[in-house]
């Protein structure tokens, strides 16, 4: 439970049908299987105690009564655990019977859950049995001296957490147009848990399975979902057992289905609080529900969840290419409709032979073959200073000419030279104006090209430099329109890697891997012995650590120390964790500071949920303190023991 996560079950016993005895002494033992995974909320299939498929055996008291002894006893069986159970059975109540969800903790049965939703079609039907639960809780009499709260609009919170509410729909609720569980999560509910008895029909468990992602993510909750399977009656139907959790849209687990398999999962509130903060249209309405509190001890949930080290690129390669179309579409987009607003018919674009510059080239030649334009309207110019290297002047002026782009070539080093003479400054002094000089006298350049052809300044610099800072100010920092504004870093990689498995040209394709193999670097400092003496990652850090960072703080709203936990999970074997607090404590540090550079970013097309445009995603003063932010990392890392 530390950092907002809570580890829950959904389990599937072997049951035998109108056997509660039986049922209960299987459901005891997933419940101590679960306590041994530590997990703390545990969803067990509708109807478990006496089993989905008794028909009109429902109707009998034999199995009624047995059915509740057995709960009683199942809820007993839960004094001293750390979790809360959720069990079916049906409950006889004021002359009607009622599929019921028996919330148990702490020894006790804590309240009852009625199935609002009673299906009477098809393969179904409950209406020959159940009644529709009613909303407003009733007091039921279990025993002499225990009467429980049964109703819909029950929220079950935890004390030690405040932020965990967890609310209950029943197998038919979720499949109809206006489930319980929207009402749920409107008055707080965050993780919506759903005893089952689905059967299986050929299709039906990926329709099942996009309902459980759709609804976790229209929600902004957690989804647990706990099926019937093996042990109930084939008379007609076959049940799979298919059990999944989910958050937020995303798959946490899914059982292998006719195993009764019981799946674990990781459910982050803290992340789902947060989402449903930053969304305005989340508008809570919490009336007429009734709060049942229940005891949790609150301990260190250790991760087993899949946590994505590169979580802005797609793991399967059919989405990462399907995504990586979609993005170079929406760039070459967004720069068609500004050179169309504009009259513009001339791009201007500098060209180093490094990552950032050759998108923004393969960007720049789409939009102008959508418009119909002549690619020699394309002024690509490459300027050659200090740190240039034979290897990128041979890609970009290779890369120029076989687009087909306008070749040109200015030699920034004597304008440069003039440069520090006219301000004091010593050439072999290669400090930050020795730099940052090469930086400004191309931009200057290629602004008055632009000016000369009546054209546009293409930007080459990614989001992820933005974040850290890493750009000149007014120097690459600025141009008419950035394609590539809101593209991480190791994204970048990935759209031109797409771009040579697709382009169809081997040639093309040859220059852009050899593009992939070289070094990030800025080469604003003299190389060493023909090679690039300026590694950008050997200075500010990896980049994959710094999109992970970017990721999990604009993303998700989290803190250092959150960040530093699941970066230590998700690159484990790879940084060890003194070096992922160290970039860490410089991502959080350049951040700050750079902010001002982000203030006055120049337009430029957004392609995914993080984006750090003034305009758009980020509305950050310059002026913000990082004091809070460093000094979690600054107790991390005093308390760091390896």
């Amino acid at each position: 439970m530390k950092d907002g996560f809570i580890k829950v079950a959904a389990v599937t016993p072997k049951v035998r049908v109108a056997d509660p005895a039986g049922n209960k002494q299987a459901i005891i033992e997933k419940i101590e299987e679960a306590e041994r995974e530590r997990a703390v909320a545990v969803v067990f299939p509708e109807l478990c105690i006496t089993g989905y498929t008794c028909g009109d055996l429902f109707l009998m008291d034999p199995l009624l009564n047995q059915a509740k002894e057995a709960l009683l006893d199942i809820a007993a069986e839960t004094n001293g655990k750390n979790m809360l159970v959720f069990v079916g059975l049906p409950i006889a109540w004021k002359g009607r019977l009622y599929n019921v969800a028996a919330v148990l903790g702490n020894g006790t049965v804590l309240g009852l859950v009625p199935k609002t939703c009673i299906p009477n079609y098809n393969e179904f039907y409950e209406g020959r049995y159940f009644t529709p639960g009613m909303k407003e809780a009733e007091e039921v009499e279990l025993t002499e001296e225990l009467k429980v709260p049964m109703g819909s609009r029950l929220l079950f919170c935890a004390d030690s957490i405040p932020e965990l509410k967890i609310a209950v729909e029943i197998c038919e609720d979720v499949w109809t147009p206006a489930p319980p569980s929207i009402s749920h999560a409107l008055a707080g509910a965050n993780v919506i848990v759903n005893l089952s008895a689905s059967d299986e029909i050929t299709g039906k468990d990926r329709y099942r399975k996009n309902l459980i992602e759709g609804q976790s993510a229209r929600l902004i909750c957690g989804y647990v979902y706990a099926s019937a399977g093996d042990g109930e009656s084939t008379q007609d139907v076959v049940y799979s057992g298919h059990n999944m959790i989910a958050e937020n849209g995303n798959l946490l687990a899914e059982a292998e289905r006719f195993l009764n398999q019981s799946v674990y999962g990781e459910i982050d509130i803290q992340r789902l609080a947060g989402q449903r903060r930053r969304m305005s249209t989340f508008i809570g309405q919490t009336g007429g529900y009734r709060e049942i509190p229940f005891h949790l001890k609150k301990e260190k949930t250790e991760l087993t969840r899949f946590v994505d080290p590169a979580p802005f690129v797609p793991g399967q390669a059919a989405e990462r290419e399907k995504r990586c179309e979609e993005i170079l579409l929406i760039q070459s987009m967004g720069l068609k409709k500004r050179l169309e607003h504009t009259g513009c018919s001339h791009g201007v674009i500098g060209i180093s032979g490094g990552l950032d510059s050759t998108l923004a080239l393969l960007v720049t030649v789409r939009a102008f073959d959508l418009l119909g334009l002549k690619r020699t309207g394309i002024h690509a110019v490459t300027m050659p200073g200090f740190g240039t290297t034979d290897r990128t002047y041979d890609n970009a002026v290779n890369l120029i000419r076989r687009l087909g782009a306008d070749f040109r070539e200015v030699d920034i080093k004597e304008a440069v030279r003039v440069h520090f003479r006219d301000i004091a400054h010593e050439e072999h002094q290669h400090d930050v104006t020795y730099e940052n000089g090469q930086a400004r006298e191309r931009t200057q350049i290629l602004m008055d090209i632009a000016n000369k052809e009546n054209g546009m300044v293409i930007g080459t610099g990614d989001m992820s430099e933005l974040a850290l800072g890493w750009a000149t100010y007014n120097g690459d920092h600025m141009s008419m329109y950035g394609v590539n504004a809101s593209v991480p870093k190791t994204l970048v990689r990935h759209l031109v890697q797409y771009y040579a498995d697709t382009c169809g040209d081997a040639e093309l394709k040859k220059i852009l891997l050899d593009v992939l193999d070289t070094p990030v670097s800025p080469e604003l400092l003299p190389p060493k012995d023909g090679r690039i003496s300026q590694k950008t990652e050997d200075i500010v850090g990896p980049y994959e650590l710094h999109d992970f960072f970017l990721y999990h703080m604009l993303r998700s709203g989290f803190g250092p120390g959150k960040i530093y936990r699941l970066a230590e999970y998700a690159f484990k074997g790879k940084y060890s964790g003194e070096i992922i607090l160290k970039w860490l404590k410089v991502f959080v540090r350049r951040f700050f500071s750079q902010q001002f550079k982000r203030s006055c970013l120049p337009d430029g097309p957004k392609v995914g949920t993080v984006a750090v445009s003034p305009r758009g995603d980020l509305r950050m003063p310059s002026d913000a303190s990082s004091v809070l932010w460093l000094s979690e990392i600054e107790s991390l890392e005093s308390s760091y023991v390896r």
